[in-house]
């Protein structure tokens, strides 16, 4: 095993969690959490910050009923009723 540091200053981890049994879940037709996450990993690479920033797929993030949800390492920020539009905005506050 090798052991390195963090090759992103950010993750941006989406769920993108499907459920087939009725509950509610991020990416669940309508809910748009697969969508948000190609709009994030679309302005990432159109700011020209893939290599910086890296927008990941996340499985449940336990809050489906809130969702879509995100959260972002290092720094802890949860997001919660996120939609593809709110991309740019999301960038800019990660850029700072």
């Amino acid at each position: 095993m090798e052991k390195k540091s963090v090759p992103y200053k950010k993750t941006v981890f989406v769920c993108t969690n499907v459920r087939t049994d009725g509950r509610e879940a991020c990416a669940n037709p309508g809910r748009g959490g697969a969508e948000l996450c190609e709009a994030l990993k679309k302005a990432v690479k159109d700011a020209g910050l893939k290599g910086k920033i890296r927008v990941a797929k996340s499985g449940c993030l336990d809050l489906c009923a809130h969702g879509p949800n995100l959260f972002v390492y290092p720094g802890g920020e949860w997001r919660s009723g996120v939609k593809p539009e709110d991309a740019p905005e999301i960038l800019r506050d990660l850029l700072g």
